[in-house]
C-alpha cells in the first residue's frame, strides 16, 4: 500500500475510543464460508439499489455471501428483502478491528459521499477489494467528531475503482489527488428494472379496440387520491373527448369505492375484471388489480404514479414506468424515491403536479403523442444509463470473485 497522507495518519491516530461492539459482537452469527461481499451505503435508498443489482449477480453465480451496512438506519438495524442490515462500526480502531476480524470481507462496494476513513483504511489493509460508486459532485462527509482531521483524500486513494456520477464529481476527486486511472465517469445507479410482462395478444387486441384513442394510466391509486384523479380526468376530457383513463388501484378491494366515485362524478366505467372491454362510451377502465400492469404501461403513453398526491407512503419507484415507455406525472410525496424522480425531472421525463387542477392541465398538455413520446424517450435514456453503470459494478465484482476463486 502506498504511503498514507498525513491527514489520514493523524485521523487514525485519533480514532481510538470505547469498544462499543463488545456486547453486539457476541450476537453476531458465524462468518459464512467462502467469499463475503460487503455492501455499504450512506442511505437506505442506495443500499436497496445495490441489492437489486445483486439479484442479477445471483442469477449468474452463488459463490458469495452478503454483508450489509448502512449509515442511516435505526440503531436496532432492519431487514431489506430478507437481508439483515446493521450500522457500520464506530470510527474507533477497536470497533473497526472487531468488525473486520469477525466478518473478513473480501470485496467492499461503497456507495455515496459518506466516508469512514478508519473503516475504509483497515478494510484496505486487510486485503479487501474496494469499489466506490455513485459519487456525486458534493462535499465528502465523515463521522462528525470535530477533533478529527479531514481524511477524505486519504480514504479515497484507497479505493481500487471509483465511479463518479459526472465529470464535475471526477474533477473534485482529482483535485484531492485521487489517481486518474482509478476514476471512471458513469451515470448514477438506478435500481435494476426487470420489465413487467405483457400478453402480446391482449396488447394487439386493445390497440385495435382503442383505435388511436388518447390513454393515460393511474398506477396504484389510493382511495384518498381517487377524487382528484377522476375529476382531473373529467376536466381533461373536455378538451380530448375520447380520452380514456385506466385505473390500477393500490388495493384491489377498493373497486366498489372507485365505482361509486365514478358514478358520483358522472364518468362511465368499465370493469376489466368482469371481462368488460372499453368501447367508445367508456371513460374509465378499472383494472381491478396490478396483474396486467405491464400491459397498461405499454398501452398508456402517459401515467400518473399513485401514492404521491396524498398519503404518507413516500411514493413508488418511477423506473418501471420509465423503462416501459411511459411519460410520468407524480405528486409531491415521493420522499422514498426522490433521487430517481429528480433525475427523471432533470432529463425532461417526469413532471410534478400538486392537485387536481395541475394534474388536469398536465394531462391535457402531455397527452399529445409527440410530447409524451419525447418524455418517454428521455426516461428510457435515464434507465439505460443507470443500467450501464450497474453493468460496470457487476463486471468488476465478478472479476474480483473470479480472482478469489482462482486463488483458493
Amino acid at each position: 500500500m502506498a504511503r498514507r497522507p498525513f491527514s489520514l495518519t493523524a485521523y487514525l491516530a485519533l480514532a481510538r475510543g470505547s469498544d462499543r461492539l463488545t456486547a453486539e459482537a457476541a450476537q453476531w452469527p458465524a462468518r459464512p464460508t467462502g467469499a463475503v461481499l460487503w455492501l455499504h451505503s450512506d442511505t437506505r435508498t442506495r443500499l436497496e439499489t445495490l441489492l437489486t443489482l445483486i439479484k442479477r449477480l445471483r442469477l449468474q453465480r452463488e459463490d458469495f455471501s452478503l454483508l450489509l451496512t448502512c449509515d442511516s438506519i435505526p440503531a436496532e438495524g432492519l431487514s431489506i428483502e430478507g437481508h439483515n442490515v446493521s450500522s457500520p462500526p464506530a470510527e474507533t480502531l477497536s470497533d473497526v478491528h472487531r468488525f473486520l476480524d469477525h466478518w473478513r470481507p473480501n470485496i467492499l462496494v461503497w456507495a455515496g459521499n459518506g466516508l469512514r476513513p478508519a473503516l475504509i483504511h483497515e478494510a484496505a489493509v486487510s486485503g479487501a477489494h474496494l469499489l466506490l460508486t455513485d459519487v456525486a459532485d458534493a462535499p465528502w462527509r465523515q463521522p462528525s467528531k470535530r477533533f478529527l482531521p479531514d481524511a477524505s483524500a486519504g480514504a479515497l486513494s484507497l479505493f481500487h475503482t471509483i465511479l463518479a456520477q459526472d465529470k464535475k464529481a471526477a474533477i473534485r476527486m482529482r483535485r484531492l489527488g485521487v489517481p486518474d486511472d482509478r476514476i471512471e465517469v458513469a451515470s448514477p445507479l438506478e435500481p435494476e428494472v426487470f420489465p413487467l410482462s405483457s400478453h402480446d395478444g391482449l396488447h394487439e387486441e386493445l390497440t385495435a379496440i382503442l383505435a388511436g384513442r388518447p390513454v393515460w394510466l393511474g398506477a396504484h391509486i389510493q382511495r384518498d387520491e381517487a377524487d382528484a384523479i377522476l375529476r382531473a380526468h373529467r376536466r381533461a376530457a373536455r378538451l380530448a373527448h375520447r380520452l380514456l383513463l385506466v385505473v390500477v388501484p393500490a388495493d384491489a378491494e377498493d373497486e366498489p369505492f372507485f365505482a361509486e366515485q365514478c358514478q358520483e362524478i358522472g364518468l362511465r366505467l368499465a370493469r376489466w375484471e368482469n371481462g368488460d372491454m372499453p368501447d367508445e362510451n367508456t371513460q374509465v377502465l378499472f383494472a381491478g388489480d396490478d396483474s396486467e400492469l405491464g400491459l397498461w404501461y405499454r398501452l398508456a403513453p402517459l401515467c400518473f404514479l399513485g401514492g404521491s398526491l396524498a398519503g404518507k407512503t413516500g411514493g413508488q419507484s418511477p423506473m418501471m414506468a420509465a423503462a416501459l415507455g411511459s411519460a410520468i406525472l407524480y405528486g409531491p410525496n415521493v420522499g422514498r424515491h426522490l433521487e430517481s424522480y429528480s433525475r427523471l425531472v432533470a432529463a425532461g421525463a417526469a413532471r410534478i403536479v400538486k392537485d387536481m387542477e395541475s394534474l388536469s392541465a398536465a394531462v391535457s398538455h402531455l397527452i399529445a403523442p409527440d410530447r409524451a413520446a419525447a418524455m418517454a424517450h428521455a426516461g428510457w435514456n435515464v434507465v439505460s444509463a443507470g443500467a450501464e453503470t450497474a453493468d460496470l459494478v457487476l463486471a468488476q465484482v465478478s472479476e474480483w470473485l473470479d480472482a478469489l476463486e482462482g486463488a483458493r
